[in-house]
């Protein structure tokens, strides 16, 4: 269901993009498209598109992490945000915090060892009864804003842990059990205790930047996350919702940050064969981690991972150099 939602989209949205934008396909410089990490099958009629577009065009393409387009979007809208920064990214089924060395270049300090935030929102409001139509965390952000924080007390993940990987999966049972004896007021604001975990997370990191990602939209983590940052003066760089939650916007940006380095493909063939192997991956690695005295993430263990982002682009200068 997913690829021919996508498919059906893609046509669309483009001629859509380029109308606003008063632009034709002969007007670009290049292609940008997500290769990773996500559904292959979504991914794949992304990429068919651009290298079409590429193809017909002579084109260069630019392939781009999913991950680093929510981080690099922030450099668009605070121009004097430089390298190295922190970032939190926050999504449906990502929870990374990074130190953004350089331009592809990350070191991921934490993630999530069980279930992305997201995740958890998601599951709370399927658990409450509400409002799907778009997801579970702008239905339990609307509950927040009214909530009272101290009806019920959740305890919060990983409190002894001296690491900065997060956990959710305990969280997610305490929510469900308050819900199954009633002890709940719908007007908690569930975000409370896993705010205070990623504030928890943040202070750890001395230099905290930027949050990006889709659960960054959510007004009530913003505010929570605003409050932090300014208790420790600190600069926090948080997209507008817009450009938190996914779009295109952000990958047009990471893939123009790469062109102007040099990091694209030559253009593609006008038509691809018909058992053409698309570089898709699924399963890819920000940045290499920073593995002392962490947390192992159990969900990652026996995933096939693509090398990280970090490692090929080293590689790459690597072999550039004389």
């Amino acid at each position: 269901m997913a690829e021919e939602a996508h498919s059906l989209a893609i046509d669309p949205v483009v001629q859509e993009a380029l109308h606003k934008a008063n632009l034709t396909e002969r007007d670009l410089s290049a292609v940008a498209v997500t290769i990773g990490p996500g559904l292959s099958l979504c991914l794949r009629v992304g990429v068919q598109k651009a290298r079409k577009i590429a193809g017909q065009f002579n084109l260069p393409i630019v392939g781009v992490h999913h991950m680093e387009a929510h981080a690099l979007v922030a450099r668009l809208i605070e121009q004097d945000l430089r390298f190295p920064f922190l970032a939190l990214l926050i999504s449906g089924g990502h929870n990374l915090l990074v130190l953004a060395h350089n331009l592809g270049q990350y070191t991921q300090l934490g993630t999530t060892i069980d279930d992305a935030i997201g995740e958890a929102f998601d599951k709370t409001a399927k658990w409450l009864g509400l409002d799907m139509r778009r997801s579970g965390g702008p239905a339990v952000e609307k509950l927040a804003l009214e909530g009272d924080a101290e009806s019920v007390k959740f305890s919060t993940p990983m409190k002894q842990h001296k690491d900065c990987n997060f956990s959710y999966a305990g969280l997610k049972t305490q929510v469900r059990l308050a819900i199954e004896s009633k002890n709940i007021d719908f007007r908690i604001p569930i975000s409370s205790t896993s705010c205070q975990d990623r504030k928890s997370r943040a202070n750890i990191a001395a230099s905290f930047q930027v949050v990006s990602g889709g659960v960054a939209s959510n007004k009530y983590v913003r505010a929570r996350l605003d409050r932090a940052v300014k208790n420790n003066s600190l600069q926090l760089v948080c997209p507008p919702p817009s450009l938190c939650t996914d779009n295109g916007v952000m990958v047009a940006w990471t893939g123009i940050e790469h062109f102007c380095v040099g990091r694209f493909d030559p253009p593609p063939p006008a038509d691809d064969p018909e058992d053409f192997m698309y570089d898709l991956r699924p399963r890819w690695p920000l940045g290499e981690e920073f593995a002392e005295g962490r947390s192992e993430a159990r969900s990652l263990r026996k995933a096939r991972m693509h090398p990280s982002l970090t490692s090929i682009i080293q590689a790459s200068m690597q072999q550039q150099s004389p």
